[in-house]
């Protein structure tokens, strides 16, 4: 069944009236939230169906007396955080309620996404009962079952076949950049390691670059802060994002712990911002894509004043000289150095700059962000303390709306507004991410970024776009792991129509089931120029697998023992505790199976902690170095796992350091005053535990040219006389990703029954769109860049050159929505959910020409022309609420 179906089979919640308590020797095992950033601790606590505990303290596994007057956290079970598994193959109770952890939720609290992620098991009984259970492949148009020893013999040999006889550069691998370690060691192994192909890219990205890359080009990690710095903080300036919204602990448990005044930063008012407001913050409401504008202004305004941190300037920020070191003789291929020579300064030169420059002008500033002058000024007061003698400890986050409008420009601004007053390295003063995913990625070796043909100029090199090499024809071999690769991805319509053209479009289709001849005609539509498409998944998407050859099912959170670390590098254990859907596999054993068909040694685990003890040693010296946790394990005869098991919802913060036999923790990165002794045994010194990451330790001011973005900017904007608006995207508290757990719970769905869109009172009026209409979105200037990888000089890659060369072409874009009339947005601007699966997919209706420095993606730019085509049932109405969210 479609995820489409799913709308309407589960969107009636049924009230349940009571939870079975779990008895007194039911096995709880420690895990984390699958969710957000953030990985609250929980604990999985799961028994025989058919037996139940008593009220009495000794009668039951919370070891409390019912019924119960004083707190209920992490000991009163709710209907949402139970479900029905299979364990052992037999039916079993489970549970999964929030920890009291020493760390993150201290208090035993949860998001709405966490408190429900029970329902995200595979039940039987359950709406998850279509969960992918077994291998299928396409038979004459139809996906069927096979086994694994079809499946991974039909990737091994096709894949084998494109490598060796067209090159790495056709053997493409898309995959989450995010998961659990042990997965992405696996496939980064194949893809980086044995194969060495750069056409390789992150889920959520057209390729394998920085999320937030300015940031990266001056020496800051971004996850360098702890929670508690966010708690000391007095001031903190938050650009594209709602940490309550997206990160709703660590507002709640974190920052307004410490009550900071909050400067937040967003083109619509969410919860966060009416909090900020009402506690002596202020909102600058900015249009879409200027933030650069905005932190421009802010910087000139604050130098104008005298208001920067000069002593923290002073020592931290590089000379001209110290710009240089590490750069080397030869060509400077490696994005930060060819950036850094560009547009790196020193603080005289960059002050020099940002005086003069035109779009750091306050009067360019209010113009072109919607933001009152007063404002401005008011801001600038609050992050510097407008010359008082004691400054304010300020802070500085951001996140997905600031990096993926206009990437390399609002995150390189957005630093220097950061150093110059004051932030980087001390208690409360920070600079970092708020984070999406948890941090599960390891690679098993660097990106091979000397085969790719994407340079900016003669020397520049950038990691490979490859939704443009797919459509630029020169991929034959794709492998699409744990990601919506469509759907989520700007001109997603263009890039689904090639991708159907190339595969399902293609006369070499498979008409039987016998392994040879499926090779056989994989290896010919190879030939041909077209293209096959493996994807490992567990769920069926509407689009997508509608397209795969082949389908492997994945085992998941929950199924099998996995590690990674959350948004302030706390590594913990995520236990298995209930069975995975019929012969469903986790990613890296599916990986092993293919990797050693194809003929390459090194995968020969048979657990998942034998591929943890392998991947330790690739994140020494990183932000998250766990070797010295193996080592520590080794010298004391344990397994990892074990004392991973042990620590349980307190985990270790990374990177560790083995001294006289003990696991010493790094609470912030970029801390001065850490003490880093030489260890002990395969301890390394960390540069980024004591100072920032690049070859003078000190941080790189950048100057910022509104000019590379200036013409795509001005070419996207909504046109008035076809009635277009700004159609922006991102997340909203209830939701999670692309909703594939979200269409399986009914309270959930009852809320959102399909994607929405918020619009204005003033818009909605002049197109007669009411509350719960639906509507179509219609965008017929979707740009999609294809080629044009290099150019040699600065200027072509200007998006009027690149069009003028022949590199970009107009498509159109359309999607429909949900209706919800609100003042949170204003007028000229909407909001919809960022990756409804399905025809309510906002990327459709953005341009996928990326960031010429860096190849992000610019997903919140899109537009449309907003209509009215029907409404929803009245019984669906009657569901739902239309109130104002703030």
């Amino acid at each position: 069944m479609s995820n489409a179906g799913r709308n309407v089979t589960y969107s009636q919640d049924l009230p349940k009236d009571r939870v079975p308590l779990p008895p007194s020797d039911a096995e709880i095992v420690s895990t984390a939230c699958d969710y957000c950033i953030v990985g609250c601790a929980y604990r999985a606590i799961t028994w025989p169906v058919g037996k139940e505990g008593g009220p009495k303290a000794n009668e039951n596994a919370f070891k409390v007396d019912y019924p119960r007057t004083e707190s209920l956290v992490g000991s009163w079970p709710s209907p949402n955080q139970h479900t029905v598994v299979l364990k052992n193959g037999e039916p079993h109770n489970c549970l999964v309620v929030p920890a009291i952890s020493e760390r993150v939720n201290k208090s035993g609290n949860h998001s709405v996404r966490g408190g429900g992620i029970a329902q995200k098991c595979y039940s039987p009984w359950r709406a998850t009962s279509d969960r992918l259970q077994q291998p299928l492949l396409r038979v004459r148009g139809v996906l069927q079952p096979i086994g694994w020893e079809d499946a991974t013999t039909i990737t091994a040999e096709v894949g084998r076949y494109v490598f060796d006889k067209y090159g790495e550069m056709a053997y493409g691998v898309k995959a989450y950049s995010y998961q659990f370690y042990e997965n992405t060691y696996a496939i980064t192994k194949l893809a980086l390691q044995s194969i060495e192909t750069p056409v390789y890219a992150h889920h959520d990205k057209p390729s394998a670059q920085d999320d937030a890359s300015g940031l990266e080009d001056m020496g800051i990690d971004t996850f360098g802060p702890s929670y508690d710095d966010w708690s000391a903080s007095d001031v903190i300036f938050i650009s594209g994002t709602d940490p309550y919204e997206t990160k709703t602990i660590l507002f709640t448990e974190h920052i307004m712990e410490g009550a900071p005044k909050l400067v937040m930063v967003l083109p619509r008012k969410s919860p966060g911002v009416t909090w900020a407001e009402e506690n002596d913050g202020i909102w600058l409401q900015v249009t879409i894509g200027t933030d650069a504008i905005l932190h421009n202004a802010m910087c000139r305004y604050i130098i104008e004043q005298g208001w920067q941190d000069q002593d923290h300037i002073d020592h931290w920020a590089a000379s001209d000289e110290e710009l240089d070191w590490g750069m080397g003789r030869g060509t400077r291929n490696t994005p930060w150095q060819w950036r850094s020579t560009r547009w790196g300064a020193s603080f005289k030169k960059w002050k020099k700059w940002v005086l003069k420059e035109k779009y750091a002008e306050m009067d360019v500033a209010v113009k072109m962000t919607g933001i009152p002058r007063e404002k401005i000024i008011e801001a600038c007061k609050i992050l510097t303390g407008a010359g008082k003698k004691r400054r304010p400890k300020t802070s500085f986050m951001l996140e997905k709306g600031n990096y993926w409008s206009n990437n390399y420009l609002n995150t390189i601004s957005f630093g220097n507004l950061a150093i110059i007053c004051g932030a980087g390295t001390r208690d409360g003063q920070v600079i970092g991410r708020a984070g999406g995913h948890q941090r599960g990625g390891v690679s098993a070796a660097s990106y091979p970024r000397s085969k790719t043909p994407e340079r900016f100029g003669k020397i520049g090199r950038k990691a490979l776009n490859v939704d443009n090499w797919v459509r630029s024809g020169h991929v034959r071999f794709m492998w699409v792991i744990g990601t919506n690769w469509i759907e989520a991805m700007q001109g997603s319509q263009d890039l689904a129509d090639y991708i159907k053209e190339h595969t399902t479009g293609s006369k070499h289709q498979v008409e039987r089931f016998d392994v040879e001849h499926v090779i056989q005609r994989l290896k010919a539509r190879a030939d041909a120029g077209d293209m096959v498409l493996i994807n490992n998944e567990i769920y069926l998407r509407t689009i997508g697998n509608q397209f795969a050859d082949l389908v492997m099912p994945a085992a998941t959170w929950g199924e099998e023992n996995f590690t990674r670390a959350q948004g302030e590098r706390i590594l913990r254990i995520y236990s298995k505790f209930y069975d995975p859907p019929g012969d469903a596999k986790p990613d890296w054993k599916i990986i092993s199976m293919v990797a050693k068909k194809m003929g390459f040694d090194g995968y020969d685990w048979k657990t998942s902690e034998d591929v943890f003890k392998e991947l330790a040693r690739f994140t020494r010296n990183s932000r998250q170095d766990l070797a010295p946790l193996v080592k520590y394990a080794a010298i004391n005869g344990k397994q990892p796992y074990d004392i991973l098991r042990k620590r349980a919802a307190t985990g270790y913060q990374l990177p560790l350091r083995l001294h006289n036999n003990k696991l010493i923790e790094t609470k912030r990165l970029h801390n001065p005053h850490v003490h880093i002794d030489s260890g002990q045994g395969i301890t390394t010194k960390s540069k980024r535990s004591g100072s920032f990451t690049k070859p003078s330790g000190k941080l790189y001011l950048h100057k910022v040219d509104w000019n590379l973005f200036g013409d795509f900017y001005d070419r996207i904007k909504p046109k008035k006389d076809k009635g277009e608006l700004w159609v922006t995207c991102g997340r909203i508290n209830a939701l999670w990703q692309s909703v594939f757990d979200d269409m399986r719970k009914p309270y959930i769905m009852q809320r959102h029954p399909m994607n929405f869109i918020e619009i204005s009172p003033k818009d909605a009026a002049e197109r007669g769109i009411e509350n719960g209409d639906i509507v179509s979105l219609e965008n017929d200037e979707v740009y999609v860049q294809v080629g044009g990888f290099y150019r040699a000089r600065h200027k072509d890659f200007l998006f009027t050159n690149l069009e003028k060369d022949g590199y970009i072409k107009k498509t159109q874009g359309s999607a429909s929505a949900m209706a919800y009339v609100t003042s949170v947005v204003p007028p000229g601007t909407t909001f919809m959910y960022f990756c409804w699966p399905g025809g309510g997919a906002s990327n459709s209706l953005s341009s996928a020409v990326a960031d010429p420095l860096t190849n992000a993606p610019r997903y919140k730019l899109g537009k449309a022309a907003i209509k009215k085509i029907g409404t929803i049932p009245d019984y669906m109405k009657k569901r739902m609420t239309f109130k104002e969210k703030v």
